[in-house]
């Protein structure tokens, strides 16, 4: 039933229980004091690579903890235990009652509060950004996190060419061919953004024939593995052929060694990926070494140090909400499942039992 926005409230949570089993959990909320918003839910998304770790039981914060003082993580003292009650972080919902400046009632906003029915949060601490208005709210799950990750790794990129001096996002690959390994979700987002900022040419290496055919409906060029690296070779520049850049977003240490393949001598890989099993087949011995390769890791807490002064989270979020306003059309055909929230503990079983072809999966939760 709905509630009215000072009163007290249930909100559900999905998290997991234990090794293998998804489950949706309540707690009581109160209203929102002054300064702050409450926001009912419209839609989460799923960020499978990091969030089935914790339905598979490997994920590395299970079995250690990290030192953010020391910057290593340290073996044997885990931070997350079972249950694992809060996760996820792509979600767009409707405020519901605006106690503080620049909200209204009936805004939509993403942000990054986890896969709850609900949310009461502080503007001022967290990432709340506004939806124009008509935009799809589902395209809101792609505006705190997926989006500014892959906007990152271009910003990665801007800052190779530019340094400190970037004049806009996306201004390092204009008139240059782009190589983004990995047809998921960033990988898929950096390419539109890579287009966006005017690159010659975008081909996409991706093994899933169903992940390729998402891109091509996107527009872009997809390719598997090994034929995007010969594809790749295809280019000549004053450095050599093969790219200077590669956007890389697969989790796997044989797509990190053919994205080095693809480069031309002296180029560059823009590491998105989190390897959570290690990268222990990685070959460093052969071209990585003969071509004078580098690898930039682009982690999402991080941007380039020149470029921190400028640019932060809340700014990768709005370039994300631009690239949405162009390329929304092409970004929809990612969602590839839309799931009522209610319904997340058995699609997650199954998903991780079965492994069906899927790209973005969102939940969404049903309005009065």
């Amino acid at each position: 039933m709905p509630v009215w926005p000072d009163q007290h409230r249930e909100v559900r949570s999905l998290g997991v229980e234990r090794e293998g089993e998804p489950y949706v959990w309540g707690y009581g909320e109160g209203p929102a004091p002054e300064g702050q918003v409450r926001v009912d839910l419209l839609y989460t998304g799923l960020s499978a690579g990091t969030e089935l770790t914790f339905l598979k039981g490997s994920n590395p914060y299970l079995h250690s903890r990290w030192d953010a003082e020391a910057g290593v993580f340290v073996p044997g003292e885990p931070t997350a235990r079972f249950p694992v009650a809060f996760l996820g972080y792509m979600e767009v919902g409707r405020v519901v009652d605006a106690k503080a400046p620049g909200y209204r009632r009936d805004d939509v906003v993403a942000g990054r509060w986890g896969h709850k029915t609900g949310h009461t949060g502080d503007p001022s601490q967290d990432l709340l950004v506004r939806l124009p208005q008509g935009m799809d709210p589902l395209l809101g799950i792609f505006v705190a996190q997926m989006g500014p990750i892959a906007a990152n790794g271009i910003l990665h990129a801007d800052a190779l060419e530019f340094g400190g001096a970037v004049p806009r996002l996306g201004a390092g690959l204009a008139g240059r061919p782009v190589l983004v390994w990995g047809g998921g979700t960033v990988g898929l987002m950096a390419a539109l953004f890579a287009r966006q900022g005017g690159a010659s040419e975008v081909a996409v290496a991706e093994p899933s024939a169903f992940r390729r055919a998402v891109a091509e409906r996107m527009g872009l060029l997809a390719l598997d593995e090994e034929g995007a690296w010969r594809h790749a070779k295809s280019w000549r520049g004053d450095g050599g052929r093969g790219a200077a850049l590669v956007v890389q977003t697969r989790p796997r240490s044989e797509s990190l060694h053919l994205a080095l393949r693809a480069l031309r001598p002296q180029g560059a890989v823009i590491d998105l990926a989190f390897y959570q099993g290690g990268a222990d087949r990685l070959r460093l011995g052969e071209e990585f070494h003969h071509n004078g390769l580098s690898i930039h890791c682009a982690q999402i807490n991080r941007v380039p140090r020149p470029l921190a002064p400028t640019w932060d989270q809340r700014r990768l979020a709005l370039a994300t909400l631009d690239l949405l306003a162009a390329e929304g059309a092409a970004v929809r055909q990612m969602v590839t499942h839309v799931v009522p929230f209610d319904d997340a503990p058995a699609f997650l079983r199954d998903l991780v039992r079965h492994r069906p072809d899927f790209l973005q999966i969102a939940f969404k939760q049903e309005t009065w």
